[in-house]
């Protein structure tokens, strides 16, 4: 007993898919794009941060707390 194959009835359809992508899925990468592009056309509002090294800021408050916790 042999069994049917199936064949498809319009092979102009073949490479036709659809995709429906959730509001989210749009909605997210542009918002994040928009962000970014306003940063960029706006650079007065980007601060640097402080000419201080952060590495002795870190070593000093990892100090404070270590004395602190100690009896």
């Amino acid at each position: 007993m042999s069994a049917r194959s199936h064949t498809r009835r319009d092979p102009a359809e073949t490479g036709s898919v659809e995709v429906q992508l959730p509001w989210w899925a749009v909605a997210l990468p542009a918002l994040a794009f928009a962000a970014l592009l306003l940063l960029i056309l706006n650079p007065a509002d980007a601060h640097a941060a402080s000419s201080e090294p952060i590495v002795p800021q870190l070593l000093e408050h990892i100090r404070e707390t270590v004395l602190r916790l100690m009896p």
